[in-house]
């Protein structure tokens, strides 16, 4: 997210920035996500709410996902002979010792929310390492290990506060939660808003400055759609194509010497 805004009344934007949020702030704005997150949820028949008590909803037998994402949600096993059962972990002595916590950083419910990661304009190379983080895959392959019975044995990068340092699978149950992580079709994981979002006037403007730009719109079901649900609404969106030759020409000509749009 942007650490300001821009105020586009005048000819050019020109970037504002804010002060880094306080803890009792991000512990605000956390609770109203996690009020809306769960509204949103049980508005779409994902959660059911039921004398103060929230349950997840039963399954769509015709989606053969949903029993996997289900049963890894509740750290369980769906498919096999060790079917509703929990995954077999390793543990040790819990520590102790109170992990540091970030200052910018707020927890609850299963939430989280991380504001302590900050780069500057001129901070390209922690820009690369931020975009690595957001985009790395749910596993580390080079952690992954097979043991003597052949199951799968994933060790926790840090481990959880009740001392669970492993992770025990058979092949199966590492296939199902393999599963469980494949995104429906055309839904994106990444999304941008306001400023960089592809349909914001001033990015087009910005673009259709460059030379070759073509702003190509399709038309797309929603999400709902794509899922199975009742719906009526299409999402339309656009981007910008660049022809190869002028790519580099129009990025130099047009960027400033950080790499952002002028």
């Amino acid at each position: 997210m942007l650490d300001g805004v821009y105020d586009t009344t005048g000819e050019e934007p020109v970037f504002h920035p804010v002060r880094a949020p306080t803890a009792e702030q991000l512990q605000t704005l956390l609770n109203q996500l996690i009020k809306r997150v769960m509204k949103l949820l049980t508005r779409l028949d994902y959660l059911v709410e039921e004398q103060d008590l929230v349950f997840l909803a039963e399954t769509d037998a015709d989606t053969a996902l949903a029993p996997l994402q289900s049963a890894a949600c509740t750290y369980r096993i769906a498919l096999g002979p060790r079917a509703g059962q929990k995954v077999v972990t390793l543990r040790s002595v819990p520590s102790a010792e109170v992990p540091p916590t970030d200052h910018r950083c707020a927890n609850a419910q299963g939430f989280s929310l991380h504001a302590e990661v900050r780069c500057a304009m001129n901070q390209r190379h922690k820009l690369q390492q931020l975009c690595r983080y957001i985009t790395r895959p749910a596993i580390a392959n080079e952690r992954l290990q097979l043991n003597s019975a052949g199951d799968v044995v994933l060790p926790l990068k840090s481990p959880y506060q009740d001392g669970t340092t492993h992770i025990v699978m058979a092949p199966l149950e590492f296939m199902q939660r393999l599963a469980a992580l494949v995104p429906r079709p055309r839904l994106n994981l990444i999304r941008f808003h306001g400023l960089w979002h592809p349909a914001s006037v001033v990015l087009i403007e910005k673009c259709e400055a460059l030379p070759g730009a073509t702003f190509v719109v399709e038309t797309n079901p929603s999400a709902d759609v794509l899922s199975g649900r009742s719906a009526s609404c299409e999402v339309t969106f656009g981007h910008f194509v660049l022809a190869s030759p002028q790519r580099q020409a129009a990025l130099a000509d047009h960027s400033g010497p950080t790499g952002h749009p002028k």
